[in-house]
């Protein structure tokens, strides 16, 4: 989503370009990286259209702004939404993503994206996650043809990454305003507040929202701490444990426990369920099949 793709005239001047993020935060909804780019020699015109950092300017003002920006013919502008359950997923794999490398990829993926367009880039302003000069060195030795300034509050620094703020900021607000809950229950509503962890409208509706055995609705962050507390009467999912040869193990039965969906509470080790085949589901072990972990 983002400006037209065809590139105009002034994409082969030296360019700049600010990035920054909406909805990091949050428990529900997606988080979204906007980008906004321009000739250098634009970047005066671009100090004087008020942008400003998204989080200090009312609803209004941003979609006024934004839809400035969308009519500025010198201006070109690109988001990127990550879908809750992307987020989710990412962070509760074996192999977990955290939020600041998803968040670096996904500004890579903007600056990439870009610059495929055939846009000349020279200098790229990022408001900061994590280390700044660790991200900086990451950025730089990715794009070395690229002069990357990372900074804190970056977004409140430079016009070009207030305008990035801005963009990504009403793309968020309208995703969820927009948003169509996948499940049918009927007393669902989307009366769920700013999605902040501490809101009590977002905490009320996280209660209401909740379902002993699916957990939340695909609009809710469930890999979040603030869900956790949520679970304390979750239903508990039991399988029964079998010996190497198939059979019940001797003491009759023992019972594996998976009593946290999308909960990031339990500790148990992979190990300690698959080690010798115990703990494995029966259809499992009828069928032989193993986990493959080299091809």
């Amino acid at each position: 989503m983002g400006s037209d793709t065809t590139l105009p005239q002034w994409a082969s001047e030296p360019c700049i370009m600010g990035i920054d993020e909406a909805g990091r935060g949050p428990v529900l909804g997606p988080m979204v990286y906007g980008c906004l780019y321009c000739a250098r020699s634009y970047e005066k015109t671009l100090s004087s259209l008020n942008f400003a950092d998204s989080k200090t300017l009312k609803e209004e003002k941003r979609e006024e702004l934004f839809a400035n920006l969308k009519a500025d013919e010198s201006i070109g502008w690109a988001v990127d939404i990550i879908d809750p359950r992307e987020l989710s997923a990412k962070m509760l794999k074996k192999n977990k993503i955290n939020l600041n490398e998803i968040s670096h990829d996904s500004a890579i993926g903007l600056v990439t994206k870009v610059l495929n367009m055939g846009v000349l880039l020279t200098e790229v302003y990022v408001d900061t996650v994590g280390d700044t000069e660790k991200y900086r060195t990451k950025l730089s030795e990715r794009f070395p043809g690229v002069n990357f300034v990372v900074a804190k509050k970056a977004d409140s620094l430079y016009p070009v990454v207030s305008g990035a703020s801005i963009a990504a900021k009403v793309t968020r607000d309208r995703a969820l305003r927009e948003w169509v809950l996948d499940e049918t229950a009927e007393d669902l509503h989307k009366n769920f507040g700013s999605g902040y962890p501490g809101d009590p409208d977002t905490k009320a509706w996280l209660q209401h929202h909740k379902h002993s055995v699916f957990g939340f609705p695909t609009l809710v962050r469930f890999s979040w701490g603030t869900c956790t507390p949520y679970f304390k009467d979750i239903a508990e999912v039991l399988w029964e444990s079998m010996d190497d040869d198939g059979s019940s193990s001797s003491n009759g039965k023992r019972q594996l426990k998976l009593s946290s969906f999308g909960v990031t509470t339990s500790k148990r080790k992979i190990e300690e369920i698959e080690s010798n085949g115990k703990g494995r589901c029966k259809f499992f072990l009828a069928r032989k099949l193993e986990q493959v972990t080299h091809f």
